[in-house]
């Protein structure tokens, strides 16, 4: 069952994080097609990826897993330490890990089951992100002090706005990023050939740059919160937890404005993980960690949030299911003879009834103590 130790509000927060992932975005849109109504539209159109420039509402889904998949990494390296494992042992465990993650982002989004190479990619998944991300994050994190880790995250996103901003493809300026000509890509179809997953946009080779980045904002919003003292003459309280909530709001705000600053003249691109994307989305990922900690370990507001922590805890459990298992046709087999009284409200309410059935399966997960790790 949950160790105490755990932090409450990172488990909601990774639910919350998978809730719209496994179902939560179709229910919005189910919504929106069953009234048509403006406030339910707005909310269908933040359910959508932004095909280029710009953020949605859904762009968060994944920089947001990176960076809590960073926020674990002081707290899982600190048990294990405390155990006796030497920095072999842990370099190992985490190549492992990253191992397993990447060939799981094989099987559910690289069409590694096919066991044909004319169909397979080498990577488009956001467990690969995850992997690469959290290998070097460790790596960052466990040679370096905090001031290093901070000068080589900054670092990274320096060499790769270079890289966007100066490098061209042939036969185009440099600095030109289109959805059908940009460094990044060119880059992705050199390194991958015939293995990559052309025709999509997005971009992993060079986008790795943003997603240690991204990573490593996670594990300094961990930083802030396992430290015994803050000095920020700037907060006035002398409550600890006081002070660390405001810290993680505080840079989220900031980094949230300096990205929507750094968007005049550089864009928020998400399919190529650049700079000011990395910036905007760890701005937003620190204003929630902020928010659900206040609420829930400093507040002590806990209970609303455990249907949240049960998706959380299990979180690569469902994540693979929901590639394998068709949730929302299970869910119209049990109900579909209520559609005949529903008429457009049906979709909504078969929407709900996967999260249920989906729910429901992950609570029995938790009631065992079943938590599949990797």
């Amino acid at each position: 069952m949950e160790k105490p130790s755990r932090l409450a509000s990172l488990d909601a927060l990774r639910g919350f994080d998978m809730l719209w992932i496994i179902g939560g975005s179709h229910l919005v849109e189910d919504l929106a097609k069953a009234n048509n109504n403006p406030i339910f539209n707005a909310l269908a159109v933040q359910m959508e990826h932004q095909q280029w420039e710009g953020f949605h509402f859904y762009d968060l889904i994944m920089p947001l897993f990176l960076f809590m998949v960073g926020m674990s990494i002081p707290f899982s390296l600190s048990k294990r330490l405390a155990l006796g494992d030497s920095m072999s042992q842990i370099y190992a465990h985490a190549a492992k890990r990253a191992g397993i993650l990447f060939i799981l982002g094989m099987i559910s989004q690289c069409n590694l089951l096919t066991l044909d190479p004319s169909k397979m990619f080498i990577i488009h998944d956001t467990l690969q992100s995850i992997a690469i991300g959290y290998l070097f994050s460790v790596i960052i994190y466990t040679r370096l002090n905090l001031k290093s880790q901070l000068g080589v995250t900054a670092a990274l996103l320096l060499v790769y706005w270079a890289i966007l901003q100066f490098i061209a493809v042939p036969g185009h300026e440099a600095g030109v990023l289109t959805r059908e000509s940009n460094i990044a890509k060119y880059v992705e179809q050199l390194v991958f050939g015939r293995f990559d997953d052309a025709p999509s946009p997005y971009t992993w080779f060079l986008g790795s740059l943003g997603f240690v980045a991204t990573v490593m904002s996670g594990v300094f919003a961990s930083t802030i919160l396992r430290t015994q003292e803050l000095k920020t003459s700037w907060i006035k309280s002398t409550n600890l937890q006081i002070q660390k909530t405001i810290s993680l709001i505080g840079i989220g705000i900031a980094l949230m404005i300096i990205g929507q600053v750094l968007a005049i003249w550089f864009p928020i691109i998400k399919v190529i993980w650049n700079p000011t994307f990395v910036v905007y989305s760890s701005g937003l990922s620190f204003l929630l960690m902020g928010l659900f900690y206040y609420i829930i370990d400093v507040k002590g507001y806990q209970r609303w949030a455990f249907w949240l922590k049960v998706i959380g805890m299990n979180s690569i459990a469902i994540y693979m299911a929901i590639h394998f298992i068709d949730f929302t046709q299970i869910a119209h087999k049990v109900f579909f003879g209520l559609e005949q009284f529903m008429g457009d409200y049906y979709l909504p309410f078969k929407s709900v009834g996967r999260l249920g059935i989906e729910y429901g399966v992950l609570y029995y997960l938790y009631k065992k103590g079943t938590f599949i790790k990797v």
